[in-house]
């Protein structure tokens, strides 16, 4: 969250309702919601560490509120993140660890573990599917949000389905010795 709550205060001062309302508007409806209250905590934390500034502006009829600024710490802080790739790839995976230990336990089957995750992907497939179309057009970012997470989704079901061939491959020579 720190991270792009700095590139919304690159393009100037704003206050942690704002900041959490433009993240929404961006995002759309399928990125998850953030917290007004983790907003604020993670200001804060920005702020101790000199990435950020807040400035308490005074309201007539409202308590004071506070506006936050970017810091030259900030900035630097903002390009080196974007300097920097993306280059994570799921080796850590839960799922895949359950199914790779599921015979050493014997409290699991892979081919079940398999089929109960293809429908949980399946049931968050039609879950984005109803997103996108209830999702405002303009709003390309959402889309394209979307569109993301749903090729993840389709790379997921086509790598549990070479799992399931694989283990089946598996049982199959198991079975001829």
């Amino acid at each position: 969250m720190r991270l792009p709550l700095l590139a919304l205060l690159a393009r100037g001062p704003a206050h942690g309702y704002e900041l959490k309302q433009d993240l929404e508007q961006l995002l759309g409806s399928a990125y998850p919601q953030p917290n007004v209250g983790q907003i604020y905590v993670t200001l804060g934390r920005l702020e101790k560490t000199g990435l950020i500034e807040g400035e308490e502006v005074e309201q007539s009829s409202r308590p004071n509120k506070k506006i936050y600024h970017l810091t030259a710490a900030g900035r630097d802080e903002l390009r080196a993140w974007y300097e920097e790739t993306a280059d994570e790839p799921r080796v850590r995976d839960e799922f895949f660890m359950k199914l790779a230990l599921a015979p050493q336990t014997g409290l699991a089957d892979r081919i079940v573990l398999i089929n109960k995750q293809r429908r949980q992907f399946l049931n968050t497939m039609r879950n984005l599917s109803k997103l996108a179309a209830a999702e405002n057009r303009d709003n390309r970012i959402a889309h394209l949000l979307i569109e993301g997470a749903m090729l993840h989704l389709q790379a997921d079901l086509d790598w549990l389905e070479r799992c399931q061939e694989e283990l089946e491959e598996m049982q199959d020579l198991k079975e001829l010795e």
